[in-house]
């Protein structure tokens, strides 16, 4: 149904990633609230008939979930306005922040839900399901797996949080209507009252849905490293330019989907002529943003290309540095001599949850360099990857 509505109403062919991602959003928020206020009455209707207190519940659930949709829908509308003074780097992260607000709907539902359980295991009371309830449950779960479905294949297909938190949400009502769903055949056929039971067990597992929805939307406003598919699309790009030899110190900055900035250090020759090389870099950075669609601001670092003594040392250092753990990366390098040893001068990239501290890295490196050459002096500033 959504490839055939985003066909009449998006008309794909053509038209330019971000214009997509906000129809889609806004199309699915849509679709999400009209499913979400039939399942809401429908399970009204019948759980008022049935006098069953769990389709009730389960009703006010989906009408829940008919606001998470309208809030979703609200976000993509918001996350889509253009910078402004105030907002320099635009407003995609209120994308973020629907999504956040979606998952503490989930966890308010999974604690009320909770409570009604409890509340009806110390007070069970039967009540009639007959096959209309059952009808209605078979057809509720069948609509909440189909949501699950497309929010989750186009929330991956144009990178939303939010509707991948909007996924999970409709998987958690799948498993609370389910459950009570065989607790009304279970007391239609027998004289056990399981609504209770079966109600806590599900307001459980929506609680945990919710606290990995939470996460899922904090992340981002938190802020998180890249993927590495992107980091390495980034590397790729730059080192296929002639006069760059190295990249590293790659920093990117998220404000929303398709709101990237890009900070990096790319090697250059240094015996190069400078205009040229800055033509060169502009040109670098120009690509980066027509090809991978971020902002990117590139710094220069010169590298000695000519002097094999230099790159020589360079060699046997990173080869000692691999030895200490091959997490670490040494780069900004130089040779400096002095009157009776050289120092080297260079920068030693870790991760942030390396083993040792920087101290204890620091110090590692430089008893390293002193038996290498006993003329040698390391002067080491240990950094942190951001990638």
């Amino acid at each position: 149904m959504i490839t055939t509505l985003a066909r009449i109403f998006l008309k794909p062919e053509g038209k330019p990633e971000a214009q997509l991602r906000k129809g889609y959003g806004v199309l699915c928020g849509a679709v999400g609230v009209c499913l979400n206020l039939l399942l809401f009455l429908g399970k009204l209707l019948a759980g008022l008939a049935s006098g069953s207190i769990a389709v009730v519940a389960d009703a006010v659930n989906n009408l829940s979930d008919a606001g998470s949709s309208i809030v979703t829908l609200v976000g993509f509308q918001l996350a889509e306005q253009k910078p402004d003074h105030e907002h320099p780097f635009g407003h995609g992260r209120m994308e973020y922040l629907s999504g956040l607000v979606v998952a503490m709907l989930i966890l308010l539902m999974g604690f009320e839900l909770a409570q009604s359980s409890v509340g009806k295991i110390l007070h069970p009371v039967p009540a009639d399901a007959g096959w209309q309830v059952t009808a209605v449950l078979c057809a509720a779960i069948a609509v909440k797996l189909y949501m699950a479905f497309y929010n989750r294949r186009v929330g991956k297909r144009i990178g939303s949080t939010a509707m991948e938190a909007a996924a999970m949400d409709s998987l958690g009502d799948c498993a609370a209507t389910s459950a009570v769903l065989i607790a009304s055949l279970i007391e239609r056929y027998t004289s056990l009252i399981l609504d209770g039971w079966g109600g806590l067990l599900v307001a459980l597992f929506i609680l945990w849905s919710g606290v990995r929805a939470v996460k899922t939307t904090m992340d981002p406003l938190l802020g998180t490293p890249p993927s590495a598919e992107f980091v390495e699309e980034i590397k790729s790009l730059v080192l296929s330019h002639q006069p760059v030899l190295g990249v590293h110190d790659i920093i990117v900055h998220d404000y929303g989907p398709g709101r990237r900035m890009v900070s990096l250090h790319a090697e250059v020759p240094a015996r190069g002529e400078l205009l040229e090389l800055h033509g060169r870099i502009d040109h670098v950075e120009r690509e980066l943003r027509e090809r991978l669609g971020c902002e990117a601001v590139i710094h220069m670092d010169p590298v000695p290309v000519d002097d094999g003594v230099t790159q020589e040392t360079r060699k046997r250092v990173e080869a000692l540095v691999r030895c200490i753990d091959g997490g670490i990366t040494i780069h900004d390098f130089q040779v400096v001599p002095r009157k009776d040893h050289a120092h080297l001068i260079f920068d030693a990239a870790v991760p942030f949850d390396f083993r040792l501290t920087d101290q204890e890295v620091e110090e590692k490196i430089k008893s390293a360099v002193q038996v290498l050459d006993s003329n040698f002096q390391a002067k080491v500033r240990v950094e942190r990857s951001y990638t």
